[in-house]
């Protein structure tokens, strides 16, 4: 399971950016001038590129991936972000489901021992986490949104008898048959089913 070891200084300052980047226009390329123009213009700010990097919002060149674009929207956001730190923080939510702030002394220990990292470092490591955390909803695990059901096919054949059978003094026997066909886009699959009644039913 991955754990992402990147980190800011500036935990204050991580529902800023993601505000910006919700709010604004997808840059062709993110860039230090960028976080400048935003109003982020400290050196330590630098670090929130490779942080989005991790979080798989920017791909290795610094472009805005599909993740960034679907963060853009305000209904989506807080899911694009709990997808977001499931994928780069795996390891930590094996420790909690549902991680809280009374759980920063545990996810700090993990962050040190994995990465071998100062006490220093694990505890920006963990303010990080926490931080983005709070940008995310967890409610709703991943991959449980599955599409509706197609409703249930039904068909009707009316199917005339063989004319082996006429003269059998049966000839005005008249099949009406009701079938309730599987759910499927398969057109196989129907072929298969009214081949099968067509043996069965005209078989001499």
């Amino acid at each position: 399971m991955p754990l992402s070891n990147a980190y800011v200084l500036a935990t204050n300052r991580i529902p800023d950016i993601f505000s910006k980047i919700r709010d604004g226009q997808a840059p062709e390329r993110f860039t230090r001038q960028l976080l400048r123009d935003w109003g982020f213009t400290s050196s330590n700010d630098h670090a929130f590129i490779p942080l989005l990097k991790a979080l798989g919002f920017l791909s290795s060149e610094g472009k805005p991936t599909q993740r960034y674009n679907d963060y853009r929207d305000h209904s989506r956001s807080k899911l694009i972000m709990a997808e977001a730190l499931r994928d780069a923080y795996g390891d930590i939510f094996l420790i909690k489901e549902h991680p809280t702030q009374s759980d920063k002394d545990a996810i700090e220990g993990k962050f040190k021992s994995f990465h071998n990292a100062s006490e220093n470092v694990a505890g920006l490591m963990a303010k990080t986490f926490m931080g983005l955390l709070s940008l995310a909803d967890l409610s709703k695990k991943p991959g449980n949104t599955s599409p509706a059901k197609e409703p249930e096919k039904k068909a009707e054949l009316d199917i005339q008898p063989p004319p082996h059978m006429h003269g059998q003094g049966v000839s005005g026997l008249h099949y009406n048959i009701q079938i309730h066909l599987p759910a499927t886009k398969d057109v196989e699959v129907y072929n298969a089913i009214f081949k099968s009644l067509k043996e069965h039913l005209f078989e001499k």
